[in-house]
């Protein structure tokens, strides 16, 4: 099995024909590992924007890159692109970015220059953030940064510019090796087909009245005092996207307030339900 740790740098643009921001691709850079995680050759590559000519100031300040870097040395989206895929090409190699906020971004990208949800030449992947965190004991179990996990893992990055991607690249293949174990990476890595790519860049969303794969009124309710079946004792409004009424338990007859969100996510709806009971003087007008 070869390694692909890839890292994007990318613009925030705003895009006049969708009138929405997205991220735009500005720089890609990759390290390519063998089996015995040895680095056996880089890629890097700068892409000239296609949805605005001016850089933010935020990516300027913590890149260096430059729009004169960019006409001197950039190249086409699909050209960067096409040139990592045959670069990247291989029978049995793994994707890895720190988190999947990158191979969210090329998805997106893909998505507005090529008019495609997936990309083709990624067929597995790995979130190496999530993979190394699992040797992280820093107490609140949140997420950290490339740079503070390479301090944990004692690992000197002095010599490295971050927030290039290459040098990233670079930054991530040492914090992977440090702590590898393949029997404990293989549940990391997922296989990339159609739908995973899919999912990947779904956006849930709530559901509300008009939706018609959703009935509220389908819904079933349990008291907290006594498990019984909540009775809905009038229509329900739709709030700050929440679906809200009242309610009693016909075992113990005590009345709620019913609190009630869906939402859709790719291949299913999930619903969260809150019940407040009533003080006394309310329930008796209910």
């Amino acid at each position: 099995m070869d390694y692909i740790i890839f890292d994007l740098e990318w613009n925030n643009a705003y895009n006049y024909k969708t009138k929405k921001g997205m991220n735009e691709i500005i720089e890609i850079g990759a390290v390519k590992l063998n089996s015995k995680l040895e680095i056996v050759d880089t890629f890097k590559q700068l892409i000239k924007p296609r949805i605005t000519k001016k850089l933010g100031s935020r990516f300027k300040n913590l890149t260096n890159i430059s729009m004169d870097e960019i006409k001197e040395n950039g190249v086409d989206f699909d050209d960067a692109f096409s040139d990592f895929s045959r670069w990247s090409r291989g029978e049995d190699t793994v994707f890895l970015s720190w988190s999947t906020s990158d191979l969210y971004t090329l998805v997106d990208n893909f998505v507005k220059f090529r008019g495609v949800t997936y990309v083709d030449f990624i067929t597995k992947y790995a979130d190496v953030q999530k993979y190394c965190m699992q040797f992280v004991d820093n107490g609140s179990g949140n997420q950290i940064s490339l740079s503070k996990c390479a301090e944990l893992f004692e690992i000197d990055l002095s010599d490295k510019a971050l927030h290039r991607a290459l040098e990233d690249c670079y930054a991530e293949a040492y914090c992977f090796k440090k702590v590898f174990n393949k029997e404990k990476f293989v549940g990391f890595v997922h296989n990339c087909d159609k739908a995973f790519f899919e999912r990947l860049v779904y956006k849930p969303y709530h559901l509300s009245p008009d939706d018609k794969i959703f009935n509220i009124y389908d819904v079933k309710l349990e008291c907290p005092k006594c498990g019984g079946n909540i009775k809905v004792l009038k229509k329900y409004d739709y709030v700050n996207k929440a679906f809200r009424s009242a309610g009693q338990c016909t075992e113990c007859r005590k009345k709620y307030w019913i609190f009630v969100r869906a939402k859709k996510n790719y291949d299913n709806i999930s619903v969260s339900k809150r019940l407040v009971e009533m003080n006394k003087k309310r329930a008796k007008h209910i």
